[in-house]
């Protein structure tokens, strides 16, 4: 929105982008933009006629769209006409609590690119929005069609899919494995939780009412866990480590338990 009481993260991102951009020894970069969705497990390009996008790692294991078209913007009204010619072709359905749900994740890329010597068109930062669509409770779609449940379960399995990753990188279990394959939700953010130079942030939008509560709690929870690991040193923080501490011992006193039961059954 372009409303001066609530603009918006995008256009307030967008302004603060321009504005560096404009800078003397930022003349050489200018700004492309993209935006697709991922419904269904598969990604459309909504600023190309809803065109089929891969998700693919290159050799250096960043993350990659082919298929995906990039457009020129020069100012961040430019933008925003941008996503709304891209919300139009966004998948949306109706529930018994939405009139209007969104039935897919939307991604919106800014990326920075060098126009200037031999190689233009080389990357030089990347911002990107994700707008989550939220989770559904069965109840919440009981009375819709058939297509709109099966979209209900894919939305829930893919932010599912996410927890799992926020919950791996947060306890530091096994930072070897990360399951970022079990959606591709959390394919398209690997780089983000993981990339080199790279930064998350998590913006939860919770409802003030009562009946809401514990959406409410659960969102919260949610978000509370991307900040259980510093994004710098990728060292948990002091409430997890000395966590892990006190239920190290309680672990290593039930196996003992089970052993000796199994050991009595014998």
């Amino acid at each position: 929105s372009t409303n001066v009481e609530n603009l918006g993260l995008y256009y307030m991102a967008a302004v603060d982008i321009f504005k560096l951009v404009r800078q003397s020894e930022n003349r050489h970069l200018y700004v492309g933009a993209s935006l697709f969705e991922i419904y269904g497990g598969k990604l459309f390009d909504l600023l190309n006629g809803r065109q089929p996008v891969k998700c693919l790692e290159d050799s250096k294991g960043k993350v990659c769209f082919p298929g995906l078209s990039e457009h020129p913007v020069n100012s961040a009204s430019e933008l925003m006409e941008r996503i709304e010619q891209g919300a139009c072709n966004r998948s949306t359905g109706t529930t018994s609590k939405n009139a209007d749900s969104s039935r897919s994740h939307a991604v919106l890329q800014l990326c920075l690119r060098k126009n200037v010597g031999r190689r233009k068109n080389v990357e030089h930062g990347r911002l990107t929005f994700i707008d989550l669509a939220g989770s559904e409770r069965g109840a919440d779609t009981a009375q819709a069609c058939r297509a709109t449940r099966l979209e209900g379960a894919e939305i829930n399995t893919s932010l599912l899919a996410l927890k799992e990753v926020i919950r791996a990188l947060a306890t530091g279990d096994s930072m070897k494995h990360i399951p970022f394959r079990g959606s591709k939700l959390t394919q398209v953010l690997k780089e983000s939780f993981v990339g080199k130079n790279s930064q998350s942030i998590m913006v939860a939008c919770i409802a003030p009412n009562i009946s809401n509560c514990e959406h409410t709690l659960n969102t919260l929870r949610y978000a509370d866990r991307v900040k259980e690991r510093d994004p710098q040193t990728g060292s948990l923080s002091s409430k997890v480590a000395s966590a892990q501490r006190l239920s190290a011992p309680r672990k290593s006193q039930q196996q003992h338990i089970s052993i000796l039961e199994q050991s009595g059954d014998d």
